[in-house]
Formats: C-alpha cells, structure tokens, sequence
C-alpha cells in the first residue's frame, strides 16, 4: 500500500512541476525563435520574429508590426543608469517613433516586474515601449550579446540598434559603445525608408 502512495505522489509531482515549467516558459516569453542571424550580416535579412511581453503586461509579437518601420534598441536594462535609461526615454517621448509609420522597442532582459518599478518612479519612461527577453532568446537570435558595447559579454546586449522596414527587412545595425541617444540618427535612417 505504501508503495502504491509513494508511486502516486511521485507521478503527481512530475506532472505539477512539468506544468509549472510549461506554464513558467510561457509568461516568460511566449518565444520560438527558430532563425538566428550574424549581427555583421544582419543588413538585407528578414529580421527573426518574436513574441515577448511588454511592460504593461501584454504581449508583442514583430510581424504584427508589418507596415510599419520599427526600431530595436537591445540594452543593459535596468543596471544601465543613465545611459540606456535615457535612450529608452528618449524613444518614448519621441512622437518619430511612435506613430501610425513607426515603434521603437527597447529590449531588455531584466525581469517585468523590475521595470513596472522602474517606470512607476521615472515619469519619463511613462511612454516607453519595454520588452522582456528574460532567457535572451532573442538577444541571442539578433547576435547582439558579444558586440563591443556589452560590458557583459556574452550575457548582455550594451547600446545596439536594429533598424527594421515596413516587410520586416533589416535595413540598418548600429552597435554603440559610446552609449549616446541616438534619435536623430535612426530617425534619418528611417527616414531613407519612407
């Protein structure tokens, strides 16, 4: 009898924790990237398709962004003050990259919850689009951990943009150590696009 117990409590406890894996892998990201690129090449690629969650708790997938030129600002996330908080900002408020043509989304791989803490305190991030790569699956599918402005590499993206048109074509990199805000040159970029 006691074997039979122990054989039941064992079998129920794979399946709750197979489910809370399932269920964990899931909220995390919600992402299947199965095409990975080389950030040197990356220019005149169909850019990889993701789904990840949003700061307000929703998620975004790419291809629903078709028609439209968007901006991928992978970064250090909420370790990297100011910098990159400031350049996550500045996409924000930005109506250049925030209209019925254009999004910019800043991806970092910090937990959500972080960020909702972040963005509750700076008023300026109020308007950003954040994503969550917490697993860097998709960090690591645009090949962006390693490049000269990660001061973790391998395991953080720095300061990179990807510039993505309205077929969801690559259409302009930029790998930045000196961490500047670089709006006005993505938005020419994406001027070039039309």
């Amino acid at each position: 009898m006691s074997k039979k117990i122990y054989v039941l409590t064992a079998v129920v406890a794979v399946v709750i924790i197979s489910a809370l894996y399932v269920s964990l892998t899931a909220n995390v990201t919600g992402n299947t990237i199965t095409k990975k690129i080389s950030f040197a090449s990356a220019v005149g690629q169909s850019a990889p398709d993701f789904t990840l969650q949003s700061v307000d708790g929703s998620n975004v997938k790419l291809s629903d962004y078709r028609g439209k030129n968007v901006v991928l600002f992978f970064n250090e996330g909420g370790m990297c003050y100011p910098a990159c908080w400031n350049q996550i900002a500045s996409f924000g408020n930005d109506a250049r990259f925030n209209s019925n043509d254009a999004a910019a989304f800043s991806i970092v791989l910090d937990p959500r919850s972080q960020w909702t803490q972040i963005t509750g305190q700076v008023p300026q991030l109020a308007k950003a689009k954040i994503l969550f790569d917490t697993t860097s699956s998709v960090s690591s599918a645009y090949d962006v951990l390693s490049l000269p402005s990660s001061m973790h590499k391998g395991r953080y993206p720095g300061h990179t943009y990807v510039v993505i048109d309205k077929n969801g074509v690559i259409r302009y990199v930029l790998d930045d150590p000196a961490m500047a805000i670089r709006n006005d040159q993505i938005a020419a970029e994406m001027q070039k696009l039309g």
